[in-house]
């Protein structure tokens, strides 16, 4: 069983910067490999970072240069560092990962970027 715990969201002008935090419980997470998400009103849910067991990571086109994900097996906790960040960068954030077929998500935290 693995539950992740996100936490961190807020409102911040444009231009500021908020770090996000995905806490997992559940043995093994050195081996997940943990993605965020967010999805804006009435938008799909899209890819924002993920991070692999060795330290891999990918970003979205929209968040390149931005963005910073990372991750401390100790205490098993994920993180996303949002710097410049935007009016479109609003939305729900949400953690996830897949282990053993079941897939796992967070219930979010709430990014707000005003202009």
């Amino acid at each position: 069983q693995v539950q992740l715990v996100e936490s961190g969201g807020g409102l911040v002008q444009a231009g500021g910067s908020l770090r996000l935090s995905c806490a997992a419980s559940g043995s093994g997470f050195s081996f997940f490999v943990i993605t965020w998400y967010r999805q804006a009103p009435g938008k799909q849910r899209e890819l924002v970072a993920s991070i692999t067991t060795g330290g891999s990571r990918n970003y979205a086109d929209s968040v390149k240069g931005r963005f910073t994900i990372s991750r401390d097996n100790a205490p098993n906790t994920v993180y996303l560092q949002m710097n410049s960040l935007k009016p479109e960068d609003t939305g729900v954030y949400y953690c996830y990962t897949g282990l053993g077929g079941v897939d796992y998500w967070g219930k979010g935290t709430l990014v707000t970027v005003s202009s």
